[in-house]
């Protein structure tokens, strides 16, 4: 058997899967820090061992900086293939880095990035230079031909050097830096989160939470389907968006910048409680609605454990919530989701898994005028048994054949 673990900072979830990719117990568990290895033990005893695969958006999953040399080609490459390395990006800079601004956003890590390889030098290595002060793990991923001097100006920091993102103009190459993302990820950053004691969870884990969902979306892309696959998942305190276009003939969407297949967006305002708040406000602004529902979300902003014994509320705002993030994430992707649009929209998290009756929140979204377009043919499911990070962390161990097996739950 195969143990697909996700260590969240609220919940602890695990998917008992047999190795031919069928799904035979879920269940989930607080997490448990400052030791999360108890809350897994009780898992372990309760859904079944087996192998372990793991991935963690515990203690705030990965904030992602990005210092690149100028904004329209070199940050925003950087940028780009951020969106698919499951980091939440706090911070975007193009030209010489302002160390402070960047300090302020406390990212995790730092992807710098500038020139093509064998053009200009002299921002990254300025840039170098001056995040030798910031005692943060640093992915480099700009013009090769600079990397030496500016690996010797990084000297006394943490570096993960590789491949330029951008190797020349109008050419993206993502999969070098997202390996080192993740890599400097397990290496450098979660051991570093207060959630275990003992080397036994850093080892555990293999990927960031949403790399691994991303991975399962990819899969599920994969499939012969027509159009894109979208996954809207509204959080407490977040709305994370993927969209994975694998499968889509790209023929006439070259760009400056090309966009990579698969790609994630985090929405920091947009949530069920935390950030309850923020939906109402935006909704209000994008005229979504006009009941005001302010003093609502302000109560559970303040009682985020507290559960609702009628659901009308929350089903309306996770319907806001999911209409302003995928409107945000089209805007983000500049709408490329392929000439058919998305052919399946999957909803994940607690307020669609425990809410019986979806029906209101399908009707918001394929209602909305700027989603109809995208969603006129779309298949619209929930992920109830919440299998896409498994899929993701079996496709990523090599079991492609499990990861499909298993992705076919979600139609």
């Amino acid at each position: 058997m195969i143990l697909c673990l996700d260590v969240g900072s609220t919940w602890t979830k695990a998917a008992l899967v047999t190795p031919e990719g069928e799904l035979v117990r879920t269940g989930q568990h607080p997490t448990t820090p400052p030791e999360v290895l108890r809350g897994i033990d009780v898992l372990r005893s309760e859904v079944g061992d087996g192998e372990i695969l793991a991935c963690s958006s515990a203690g705030g999953g990965l904030r992602l900086a990005v210092v690149g040399q100028e904004r329209v080609v070199s940050a925003e490459a950087g940028y780009r293939v951020a969106l698919s390395a499951g980091a939440k990006i706090v911070h975007v800079s193009a030209g010489p880095v302002d160390v402070k601004a960047l300090r302020a956003t406390t990212p995790d890590l730092i992807l710098l990035v500038g020139g093509t390889d064998g053009g200009d030098k002299s921002v990254l290595l300025h840039n170098a230079a001056k995040l030798a002060r910031v005692a943060v793990p640093i992915v480099l991923a700009g013009n090769v031909e600079a990397q030496p001097e500016a690996l010797e100006l990084l000297a006394k920091r943490t570096v993960v050097a590789c491949p330029n993102v951008l190797p020349d103009v109008g050419r993206l190459a993502p999969e070098p830096a997202r390996r080192a993302i993740r890599e400097a990820f397990l290496q450098h950053v979660i051991g570093g989160k207060g959630l275990s004691r003992g080397p036994r969870f850093r080892q555990l884990v293999r990927a960031v939470t949403p790399d691994a969902v991303l991975a399962g979306v990819s899969r599920v892309a994969a499939q012969d389907r027509e159009g894109a696959v979208l996954v809207v998942d509204v959080g407490g305190a977040t709305t994370d968006v993927y969209s994975a276009v694998s499968t889509v003939d790209s023929e006439g969407l070259e760009r400056t910048v090309a966009l990579p297949p698969d790609r994630r967006t985090v929405e920091g305002d947009l949530g069920m409680r935390w950030s309850a708040p923020g939906v109402v406000k935006e909704a209000l602004a994008e005229r979504l609605t006009t009941e005001d529902l302010t003093a609502e979300a302000q109560y559970r902003a303040e009682n985020v454990d507290w559960l609702a014994e009628d659901p009308a509320v929350d089903v309306k705002l996770a319907s806001f919530a999911a209409i302003l993030a995928v409107r945000r994430h089209l805007r983000q992707v500049d709408g490329q989701l392929g000439p058919h649009g998305a052919g399946l929209l999957v909803l994940s998290g607690g307020v669609f898994r425990h809410t019986k009756d979806i029906s209101p929140i399908v009707e918001a979204l394929r209602a909305d005028p700027v989603l109809r377009p995208v969603l006129r043919t779309a298949e619209i499911t929930v992920d109830r048994d919440y299998v896409l990070a498994p899929v993701g962390l079996l496709a990523e161990s090599g079991r492609l054949e499990a990861a499909d097996r298993l992705a076919k739950r979600l139609g």
